[in-house]
């Protein structure tokens, strides 16, 4: 999201300085100076619209991953501790960082110098925002490790029963 939320923006300003040819003879009659803020402003309605959506999706998926390890495997206590901390930094996330970012946003979108203030609560939530990100992606690799790791001890059981089917006791089955 934060890559999609970058070329967003980005998109915004290719969009004024070369334009198709439909849009570029309506765009000669305004002024460029007074189109880029709107553009951007747009492209950061988009990009907040998008980051509260995925916040949604996020939670969806990690609450129907904690249910699936909880009700659908019999691992331990660690990786179902590892998807309720996934699950709960998720919530957080979206409940208190991403409505934060959309209202410093909206505030200091036609702002030319937003106040010191509305930058730093910008920035602090921004790096809030990366940071949650960055302990996700963590989280996630170390429940991956977890997965793989329980896997390959479930596999080396299933040998053994497998080589049960050939002791005497169990004959009746292949006759």
């Amino acid at each position: 999201m934060l890559w999609v939320a970058a070329d967003n923006v980005a998109s915004a300003e290719r969009f004024l300085l070369s334009p198709n040819s439909y849009a570029a003879a309506y765009l000669k009659t305004l002024d460029h100076a007074q189109l880029s803020p709107l553009t951007r402003y747009l492209a950061h309605e988009q990009n907040r619209s998008l980051l509260e959506s995925w916040g949604v999706v996020q939670i969806i998926l990690a609450g129907l991953f904690f249910s699936l390890l909880l009700f659908g495997t019999r691992l331990g206590k660690v990786p179902l501790a590892v998807a309720l901390v996934m699950l709960i930094l998720v919530i957080a996330e979206r409940v208190a960082i991403t409505p934060g970012m959309a209202m410093v946003g909206q505030y200091s979108d036609f702002k030319l110098d937003p106040s010191h203030r509305a930058r730093v609560a910008g920035d602090a939530l921004n790096y809030g925002y990366k940071m949650a990100e960055a302990a996700k992606f963590g989280l996630g690799a170390i429940m991956a490790a977890l997965l793989i790791w329980q896997e390959r001890r479930r596999s080396l059981d299933s040998r053994k029963q497998v080589d049960l089917v050939d002791k005497a006791d169990y004959r009746h089955i292949n006759g």
